[in-house]
């Protein structure tokens, strides 16, 4: 359903831009307040509802917290607030003390200067569009400021960092140790630097931590998930075994080994279900849900592992989508979301890592051989402008192209294109086994598009 202020991740943007501005987000908190007290009522609760709300490392995170609790006070919602903190520790929190919901204000691994909110429901999971929806309809009403003795009441839940830090640890097995591994922790100056260090040191790890000096304005900076090669570099240097890189609001995780290679979303993801299916059961892994973007070579690696394989939209919301919808537990994106839905209710960083540690430490064997078998195909992506509204779908130049680039990759290859949601251009983007026919077939289709 067509939607004005929420995307695929809560509503995002630039700060002091429409909609991300104080008056717009006070008005956002009244509003969704007003939503859930709406919902409270007509199931006989009678106490006010309560939120929890959580926050990356931006600067523009103080005035925007101040705003959205003012507003959800104002609709008589009680708050808990509990500073930087990982997204997914918000749907954490949220789900364990049994709140309304969670609200993460982060622009998860956008630069400082942007910022948003996303929100999560009382079981942990992203509000269904539908909720969405009617928080957007109750914006564009009046503020009416509930009674003085109505207002919801707002304190600081202070220690929320060592409940997270715990649920993490037990993610991972308990029969395990991360005894006599050395990590390099990269927290991209954001949400994750107070608390994933402790995690991985608590567990046995000898550890070195970069990126975990945030001023407000560094974040993501130069490192983290986005920007691995600093990992990379630090890794070498360290000797140490394994680098994790986290993205601003910890949602994320790409890897480096000690020599510098880097791991993607795809690998890490095969690599976790490669360790379900032969130290948990083939039961636990009926299939895994990726997205458009998901690499060619990873669906044919599921195929001889004999999983099923389906692909989702672009975005982690549509995986988890797919994965409620067919009743399986693992999924994510080559950007390094990956969702263990036995683990947790959302993608989480943290936890994705120590899926992989776990994979290491049973397998005996380093990460490029649990993942050698997954044969990576070479992408080829080219972005041609196209004005807003152009039917280039239709015009029989493309069709004619993409029916040849089809006929030419077989089963050997793929093809997708799609506008962008961001810029007035059409993505052309092909996968093959060999890179001269990725590049080939898709200068072929981008020509064609160019000529309209």
């Amino acid at each position: 359903m067509s939607r004005k202020y929420f995307g695929t991740d809560g509503i995002r943007g630039t700060v002091g831009t429409a909609p991300i501005t104080p008056d717009f987000v006070l008005k956002l908190g009244f509003a969704a307040g007003r939503v859930l007290s709406a919902k409270a009522a007509s199931a006989g609760q009678v106490s006010h509802p309560t939120v929890l709300i959580g926050k990356d490392t931006r600067i523009s995170g103080y005035m925007l917290e101040s705003a959205l609790e003012s507003g959800f006070s104002a609709a008589g919602v009680n708050v808990l607030l509990v500073g930087p903190m990982p997204t997914p520790a918000v749907a954490y929190l949220t789900r364990a003390l049994r709140l309304s919901a969670g609200i993460v204000i982060s622009a998860s691994h956008n630069p400082f200067n942007d910022n948003g909110i996303k929100f999560f429901d009382g079981r942990g999971e992203k509000l269904s569009d539908a909720i969405e929806s009617e928080i957007e309809a109750a914006i564009d009403q009046p503020m009416q400021c509930v009674a003085s003795a109505d207002l919801g009441k707002v304190r600081r839940l202070d220690d929320a960092s060592g409940r997270y830090i715990e649920f993490c640890k037990n993610t991972f097995p308990s029969s395990l140790s991360l005894r006599g591994v050395k990590l390099v922790i990269d927290c991209a100056h954001g949400a994750s630097y107070h608390v994933a260090p402790p995690v991985f040191h608590e567990l046995g790890a000898e550890i070195a931590v970069m990126g975990h000096e945030p001023d407000g304005f560094n974040i993501n900076s130069g490192v983290g998930a986005t920007h691995p090669q600093a990992l990379a570099e630090r890794v070498i240097r360290e000797q140490a075994d394994y680098g994790v890189a986290l993205d601003g609001d910890g949602d994320r995780l790409i890897m480096v080994d000690r020599s510098g290679t880097v791991f993607d979303g795809d690998q890490l993801l095969y690599a976790i279900v490669k360790d379900r299916l032969r130290h948990v059961s083939v039961e636990a892994v009926p299939g895994v849900v990726g997205t458009l973007m998901t690499n060619l070579g990873f669906e044919h690696a599921m195929h001889r592992l004999h999983i099923d394989f389906r692909r989702a939209k672009v975005g982690d919301r549509y995986v988890m989508e797919m994965l409620k919808e067919t009743g399986w537990l693992l999924g994510g994106e080559s950007s390094g979301h990956i969702l263990c839905l036995d683990q947790h209710t959302t993608g989480d960083g943290i936890v994705s890592a120590l899926q992989v540690l776990a994979a290491i430490v049973r397998f005996n064997q380093p990460l490029a051989a649990l993942v050698q078998e997954f044969e990576r195909y070479p992408q080829t992506l080219i972005n041609v402008p196209m004005p807003a509204g152009a039917d280039w779908q239709k015009a029989p130049g493309v069709t004619q192209a993409c029916a040849d680039a089809q006929k030419q990759l077989a089963e050997q290859g793929r093809l997708l294109i799609r506008p962008s949601g961001t810029e007035p251009v059409v993505r052309v983007m092909v996968e093959a086994r060999h890179a001269a026919l990725a590049q080939s077939t898709a200068q072929a289709v981008a020509n064609a598009l160019r000529r309209l």
